[in-house]
Parts: structure tokens; sequence; C-alpha cells
């Protein structure tokens, strides 16, 4: 019999025992409490400002006169319409017009637009290098024309129509200043017979012989631009207006009328000349004689009354300057004279007719008639013999106007020009009620 240990055994715990599981320790996620739906509100786009309402309309003012009476009269336009290709070689003068503002497909029908609204008669353009579609669009309104391209690379010209119904071409001619020695620049001269029939559709044939003939010289030039070339300039005018008085002489002395870009501003000499018909050239500095230096700042045309005061007070304290012999010939046509003149008697149209001082400077002239970014001012005009007489004008912009305009061409305007517009009336019209 074995004995028993009486060291007590060790326990083992049995698989079948149930053995109590300690806790695990559960980690839950947390979940945050659903927010209440937020109202729903549909967020405004901001408004966008419309830019500012600019006026660019153009206003007649009329002479002091009473021109009720008179029958014979017109409506004459002189308008640079900047050249295609001139647009687009000088985009520097530009740069804050938009480009399709700039598009001639989009400028021609401005301009003639704007033109047909004026009910012209004759037409002066300068800048013109798209002649057959310029040519297209105003034979719709019952107008014929003719043009001069300038010489040299240059491909712009100037161009004169007129109302087919209401004037017949009698005589063409044209200057070509090359043949001068005065560059590549271009004038044209025509000679423009009214049809008395239109004009007096009630008068029978026999009164209507014995009514006064009705002609005149249109004439359109547009001057070197360079303003360093003072003598050259001269010489283009000067030789414009001899041509100008031969050919009136020629057709029995008829009035004369003049559209163009001169280049040169009202305190001018150039400007003196027209006006006065005398210039002694050894008072002017050939590099400013033009006036075309003219700062863009509106108080520039404020001062520019000043400046023409001081223009014609130097004559009195005479200051003489030296040309040479070349520049001499240029300007005057002939060697060693210094004292020039011509036979005209010329009136501005736009001086004829009082106007705003918004829009005229103190002489009378208009502020501005062109406006890009290198320059605003005034360097066309619209003279005439004293044969004619101006009955209303059509004003200019305003500068501020110009100005918030951002620069020419605009949404609304074609050219960087503003077109000058002048009714005229024969002085001596017998064709009275």
């Amino acid at each position: 019999m074995t004995k028993q240990s009486s060291i007590p055994r060790r326990q083992s715990h049995s698989p079948y025992i149930h053995q109590p599981k300690k806790p695990r320790l559960t980690t839950l996620a947390f979940e945050p409490p659903t927010p209440a739906p937020k109202p729903h509100y549909k967020k405004k786009k901001p408004r966008r400002r419309k830019p500012p309402t600019i006026d660019a309309s153009r206003k007649w003012v009329f002479s002091t006169r009473d021109f009720s009476n008179y029958k014979d009269k017109f409506v004459f336009v002189s308008y640079n319409i900047l050249g295609v290709e001139n647009a687009s070689k000088h985009r520097d003068l530009y740069y804050k017009v938009p480009r399709n503002f700039l598009d001639w497909n989009h400028r021609k029908k401005l301009i003639c637009e704007e033109l047909t609204s004026y009910n012209p008669s004759i037409l002066s353009f300068q800048e013109v290098d798209q002649f057959d579609d310029l040519y297209k669009l105003l034979r719709k309104y019952g107008f014929r024309g003719v043009y001069q391209a300038r010489t040299g690379e240059a491909r712009d010209g100037c161009a004169i129509f007129w109302k087919d119904e209401l004037f017949s071409l009698l005589h063409q001619e044209n200057i070509e200043f090359k043949r001068f020695g005065l560059r590549d620049n271009v004038a044209q001269l025509c000679v423009l017979k009214m049809v008395q029939d239109q004009l007096n559709p009630n008068l029978n044939a026999q009164a209507s012989k014995a009514l006064p003939s009705r002609s005149l010289l249109v004439g359109n030039i547009h001057v070197l631009f360079n303003p360093n070339r003072g003598d050259i300039k001269l010489g283009q005018i000067r030789l414009f207006l001899e041509k100008v008085h031969k050919l009136s002489e020629e057709w029995g002395n008829i009035p004369a009328l003049i559209g163009g870009d001169l280049n040169s501003m009202p305190q001018s000499a150039l400007y003196q000349f027209l006006a006065s018909a005398e210039l002694d050239i050894q008072l002017h500095e050939r590099r400013k004689i033009c006036g075309q230096n003219c700062p863009l700042e509106f108080p520039s045309f404020q001062s520019q009354n000043r400046g023409a005061a001081s223009f014609y007070t130097s004559v009195s304290r005479p200051s003489l300057h030296r040309w040479s012999d070349e520049e001499l010939e240029l300007a005057t046509g002939t060697t060693g004279v210094t004292q020039l003149r011509h036979q005209l008697k010329l009136c501005s149209a736009y001086l004829g007719v009082p106007g705003s001082s918004q829009t005229r400077d103190g002489y009378g002239e208009p502020l501005a008639t062109t406006y890009h970014s290198k320059f605003m001012g005034t360097v066309d005009y619209i003279w005439h013999t004293e044969e004619l007489v101006p009955v209303r004008v059509l004003e200019t912009l305003p500068t501020d106007v110009l100005r918030k305009m951002g620069g020419l061409p605009s949404k609304k305007l074609g050219s960087d020009h503003l077109a000058l517009v002048c009714e005229l009336a024969f002085a001596d019209d017998s064709n009275r009620i």
C-alpha cells in the first residue's frame, strides 16, 4: 500500500471549468450631435458698377445774324478719319483705346452714321487709305468723290465728296508737294457748281436762268506733321494758298472754302499767316512756328490764351531768328525773302460763330479737335473767303469729356479727330423770299 504524500498537490485548472474574463476597455467613437439645418440663403452676386455715362453729344451754335431768308445754303464737313495704316503702326498713341474700337469695320460704320446725321453737302477727308470702301458707303447716300493719294511710301491721302443732287464737278486738280521739294503730302482743289433746280424746284426755267450761278472752290489739305520742320509746313500752306487764289481768279473770282488738318495750333505763327495774310519769318523760330508743343493737361488750354497773347505781343518786341537759305527757300519759294504774304482774305468758320467757353479758347477757336495719348489740341480748321458766311457750326466736345473717354476713337466716335461741321451761305444771296 503506497503511502500518500503529506505535501498537498497543486491543483491544475481544468479546461472545462469556467474562468471569468477580465473586462475589456472599449473605445467608443464620439459622434457630435447633428446640427440643425441652416436656413438657405441665395448668395447675391456683387453688383457691377456701371461706367459713368459720358455725354458725347455735340450741339449746333448759330450766328447772331439772321439767315432765315437765305436760300443757297449748304453744310460742309472737314474730317481727319484716321488712316487704317496709321492706327496700326502707332499703337502707342492708342494704348488706352480698346482694340476693337480701332477696327476699320467698326469705325467706318460710326463715321457714316455720324456724317449722315449732319445732312452734309460737301465732305473733305484727310488720312484716307480705304477710299474704295468709303466711296461705296457714301455712294448709297448720293455722294460722288475724288481722291488723291500721298506720294512716297505712305498709303493715305485726301478725298473730297459732294452730294450729287446739289453740286456738279466742273474742275479738279491736285498738288503733290514733293514736286516742290516739300515732302510727300498732298492737297486737292475742286470747283463745284450748285444745281439750281434742286435748290429752287418751284421756279420756272426763265426765273431759274435769272438766278446767280453759284460756284465755289473747295480746297482740302493735310499738312506735314513733323513739328520741327516749320519751314516745310509753311511752304506747303503758302503754295496751297497760292494755288487756291489762282484757281479762284481763273473761274471768275469764285468763293473759296478750305478744310484740312494743318498740324498747327491757333496761337501759332502759321495760324497768324492764314488769318492776317502776312508773316515776317525772322520773328519766329522754325521749330516753334506751328505751336504743336502743347501739354496734355487742361491747365495748358487755359494758358493757351496767355500764350496767344504773348505770341502777338512778341511781335512788338522782335528778336530775330536765323533761318538757313535752304529753309527760307522751302518756306517762301524764293531765296533771300523773309516777308511772306498771300492774296486771300480768309476767315475761320468757327471764329465767326461765338461758342461756349467749355469748348472754345479765348480767341474763339475750338480747344481740341484731336485727342490721343500724346496730344490734345486743335489742328483742324475750316477757312472761307468773305463771299461766304457761316450760319451755324457744330461745337466740339469739352476737354473734360474727352479726357473721361481716355482717348479717341471711342465706342461712338470713329476717329482720333473730331469732325468740323459748318453750314454756310453766300454773302450776296439775292434769292430771298
